[in-house]
């Protein structure tokens, strides 16, 4: 991987693989299955250096992220939880043999079956799991530190899983000031510290409680909060504190932190949605990929696919569909599964439950398939070595 490449880094339920677009974000090749073809839920990287990290597991693998320090030629994997694999070849002499397996202590026992989540800034490595926990690690993923200040916050007692379960699956930086993060659970939404994690806020009040009573399902706005099952977050450029959140029940702003919400979804098909992206130096300019319903199928309205774009911080949005299928179109676009570089035009990229992954090079504008019968695209991100 050279300098000035740009790679899309695609997790999958098969493996991570990545696809780059050379210098000129052209010319898309496909490279993976990798990491033994573990279900992978995040990979980012550090495109100072081109160090990558994947991190996944489940139930039969356990937790564990793995590493690569030569742009995904080889893999490290650092092991976090058992699974019951560790049982089966602990009781089976040959199955240990097959998979190659040996007894090793492991650093964070059965906490937890899963890494759902990844976030690199000034020098740290975080990681989510499921249930949710927050982990540390101060030498680039070789071990990890228990944030237990999240894990004992006095509302953890009221933590409700959401379909997925109780997963930490967005973590979110200011890169001026590393004592300050975001996270989102689903569903016990939003949390945040200014002090490196040693204190936790919750932060989900709604700005006008009033005007977003009178919703009926377990996730809407109520009791002056917006819901606490959040599917993805992402902080605005700037040096202020923007955020917006696409949760199970809305598109949401925050001009203070998190400290109170506003609603931007008039103008919006629906109202369901997992991803959302903000222009890497326009803080007005996002994006987010609707879905119908959480019950009704979780695919695009009327089966017809569509970006959907606001200039001006949410209160207008207009659908971008060239190059998205527009019949018979019923993909879902998951929490983690849209990205974006930071070149001019900026490039936005997003991956598909069936298999695609899409990118447009003129932010948001019209669309390209440069990957398709992939397994079930997880996430995606981007390193850019320009």
């Amino acid at each position: 991987m050279n300098a000035g490449e740009l790679t899309i880094l695609v997790g999958t339920t098969k493996g991570a693989f990545l696809i780059s677009g050379g210098q000129n974000r052209s010319g898309w090749e496909v490279k993976g299955p990798l990491c033994d073809g573990w279900p992978i839920n995040h990979v980012i990287a550090d495109a100072e250096t081109g160090r990558i990290w994947a991190g996944g597991g489940g139930d039969w693998h356990g937790a564990g992220i793995w590493r690569s320090e030569d742009g995904g030629e080889s893999w490290d994997l650092s092991r976090l939880t058992k699974g019951s694999m560790d049982d089966w070849a602990a009781n089976d002499p040959d199955f240990a043999a097959l998979i190659g397996w040996s007894e090793q202590p492991l650093p964070h026992g059965d906490a937890f079956s899963q890494i759902w989540s990844l976030g690199f800034s000034n020098g740290k490595l975080y990681a989510g799991t499921k249930p949710a926990r927050l982990l540390a690690s101060t030498d680039g993923g070789e071990s990890f530190s228990h944030i237990e200040s999240l894990t004992n916050h006095s509302s953890a007692e009221d933590w409700n899983p959401g379909a997925a379960g109780l997963v930490l699956h967005t973590i979110v930086f200011d890169p001026d000031s590393p004592e300050k993060v975001w996270i989102g659970i689903s569903a016990a939404g939003v949390f945040a510290t200014e002090d490196g994690g040693k204190t936790w806020d919750r932060r989900n009040r709604l700005s006008n409680a009033a005007a977003c009573e009178g919703h009926d399902h377990p996730a809407a706005p109520r009791d002056g909060e917006t819901g606490h099952c959040v599917h993805n977050m992402m902080r605005a450029p700037g040096n202020g504190d923007l955020l917006y959140q696409q949760n199970h029940h809305g598109v949401w702003r925050s001009a203070d932190g998190g400290r109170s919400w506003d609603d931007i979804n008039a103008g919006l098909p629906s109202t369901f949605g997992f991803p959302i992206r903000v222009h890497p130096r326009d803080p007005d300019t996002i994006w987010t990929l609707p879905l119908n319903s959480d019950a009704g199928g979780r695919y695009p309205p009327d089966a017809a696919a569509a970006v959907w774009k606001s200039s001006d911080a949410g209160q207008t949005w207009q659908a971008k569909r060239e190059g998205l299928p527009q019949k018979a179109c019923f993909f879902t676009v998951l929490r983690q599964a849209m990205a974006g570089d930071a070149r001019d035009p900026a490039g936005l990229y997003f991956g598909t439950n069936s298999g695609s992954v899409f990118a447009s090079l003129d932010e948001g504008e019209s669309w390209q398939e440069i990957a398709s019968h992939l397994p079930t695209v997880l996430s995606v991100e981007v390193m850019d070595r320009a």
